[in-house]
């Protein structure tokens, strides 16, 4: 299916192109609806589209050397993604699959990748975002190196809180703050590299302490504070969780 210019122009990589670029690649795109659980892109698969979330839900992941699945970073509707294969040319370094029914838009490499080095508020956006992956790499090995399973949830929904602040362009407060589509205790645990069952008990105490509510798909962390010291391991809930 064939994309409105309309429709590229409301993400926000691209939303500065001009008529005549927009065009161009409307003209090229086309949209793909996805199933749950379907891989849209493979990991070791030769470059060949810039992608845009139109709808849904998608997460990277990829498996340990003993077969194990690790959850790397989510994307939302607005992100796109496949970037980093589409700049140097190399192979798809991560798995993409849906974790809901999405909406998926594919630009050829040929046609956007110009983009991306001659626009320079493209180029900026980019570069930008490449650096935050990079950062957000490094706190989540920080993360997967702390040895208390309850830390390391604390720590990994901090994470998500301060992720899910800076997209909407809002600061948290001292009272509460919001994480926004939360993964389920499935998608945490390939994250943080535990079972499910352990992050299930997990949440079952930080309910209890009253530190995190679910709100329809949102989960709040009633005392951001609390849970900071939960994962800086200042304060320790319940011996159980060791």
């Amino acid at each position: 299916m064939a994309v409105p210019g309309a429709v590229l122009r409301s993400f926000p990589l691209l939303n500065s192109l001009r008529p005549e670029g927009l065009a161009e690649l409307a003209a090229a795109a086309q949209e793909r609806t996805v199933a749950k659980r379907e891989v849209v892109l493979q990991k070791g698969a030769t470059a060949q589209f810039l992608c845009f979330l139109a709808e849904g839900r998608l997460q990277g992941v990829d498996f340990t050397v003993d077969g194990r699945e690790v959850g790397l970073y989510f994307l939302d509707s607005g992100d796109y993604f496949g970037e980093l294969a589409v700049i140097d040319g190399r192979e798809q370094p991560e798995f993409i699959v849906s974790v809901a029914r999405s909406r998926v838009i594919f630009i050829p490499r040929q046609i956007v990748r110009p983009l991306l080095f001659s626009d320079p508020s493209i180029a900026e956006q980019v570069g930008s975002r490449l650096a935050k992956r990079l950062r957000d790499s490094a706190a989540q090995r920080k993360i997967l190196g702390m040895a208390n399973p309850l830390q390391r949830i604390a720590a990994q929904l901090t994470q998500l809180a301060q992720q899910s602040a800076q997209a909407a362009q809002a600061a948290q407060t001292a009272k509460s703050a919001v994480i926004v589509n939360a993964p389920t205790h499935q998608e945490l645990a390939i994250m943080i590299n535990l079972s499910r069952e352990t992050v299930t008990r997990a949440f079952q105490i930080l309910q209890a302490k009253g530190l995190v509510a679910r709100e329809g798909t949102n989960l709040i962390i009633q005392r951001p504070e609390q849970m900071t010291n939960v994962a800086s391991g200042k304060a320790n809930l319940s011996k159980d969780s060791e």
